[in-house]
């Protein structure tokens, strides 16, 4: 086959036969492998090209599955516990055999039902797929290529004195300060960020804002549009009635100051005040940034 087959990734494969337990798919080099018949519905037949996920079944063999799982080899996530033995911890990623993380990969002892953030990836000894919660040193130790004020995808890692540390399009370490942090955020949450610099050590500063510099808007109702722009319903449940309280939680202000900074962005038509709360317009979604 043109395509390298990979292991714990999603592949390309033609059904080669149909047997009576699933259908054989063509894996080049490796041979044939089955797609279970759990998985085979009526409208497959030999010669079609399935998107397949690539992984070892219970007794080691190579299988098929067209389930998506929820983290592929090279990838982060947030996994739940499933169970614990004297070997070490089963993780849920979305498929019938459970991901391992052996206690040696383990910051510390996982727990049954409790989510950790892990990085998968095979095991060069053993050839398993495995999960590790050491994720520093699958970080890359070279120059992040960006600039302030680049877009990139951010998932929170984990929480520190100054803020919440992120991993970065996958790949980099970065922090968000704390100042920069105006939604609840928990580790496993993935959001859009803006880079505003990175340091000589080559760690990223984020922040979760767009630079609103030609607007001439308040701090707040920055903030307040970048919070709506992240939505992906462009809603905030908020409004005029809530509790101050809530208004305090969520973005860190005053009531008074929430106040103001609706009304400055539904004078610029940017949103529109509902019984439910905000809801972004699509001039407020288009705004442009300029830094």
């Amino acid at each position: 086959m043109e395509n390298t087959i990979r292991l714990g990734r999603r592949n390309r494969l033609t059904v080669v036969r149909a047997v009576d337990f699933g259908l054989y798919l063509d894996a080049g080099e490796i041979g044939d492998v089955l797609l279970p018949q759990r998985y085979v519905t009526d409208d497959m037949q030999v010669g079609d090209v399935l998107d397949v996920f690539l992984y070892l079944d219970s007794e080691e063999r190579l299988v098929a599955t067209t389930d998506q799982p929820l983290v592929e080899v090279g990838e982060f996530a947030c996994l739940q516990v499933s169970w614990v033995n004297e070997y070490g911890a089963f993780l849920d990623w979305g498929l019938m055999k459970d991901l391992f993380c052996p206690f040696r990969e383990q910051k510390q002892k996982m727990q049954q039902g409790r989510r950790y953030l892990i990085y998968c990836y095979i095991d060069p000894i053993t050839y398993r797929i495995v999960a590790s919660a050491k994720v520093e040193k699958f970080l890359s130790k070279e120059r992040p290529p960006y600039s302030g004020g680049d877009e990139v995808a951010a998932l929170i890692q984990q929480p520190t004195e100054l803020g919440l540390k992120a991993i970065v399009d996958g790949r980099y370490s970065g922090l968000l300060f704390h100042n920069e942090i105006f939604q609840p955020l928990r580790v496993g949450d993935r959001v859009r960020a803006w880079v505003k610099q990175v340091r000589p050590d080559g760690k990223i500063d984020l922040k979760l804002q767009q630079h609103f510099g030609h607007l001439r808007v308040t701090d707040f109702s920055a903030q307040l549009l970048g919070y709506l722009q992240q939505q992906p319903d462009g809603h905030c449940p908020l409004g005029d009635k809530s509790d101050a309280d809530d208004i305090y939680r969520t973005f860190g202000v005053s009531k008074k100051t929430f106040k103001r900074g609706v009304g400055d962005l539904y004078k610029r038509h940017f949103l529109t005040i509902e019984p439910d709360g905000l809801h972004l317009t699509e001039q407020g979604r288009a705004e442009g940034i300029e830094d």
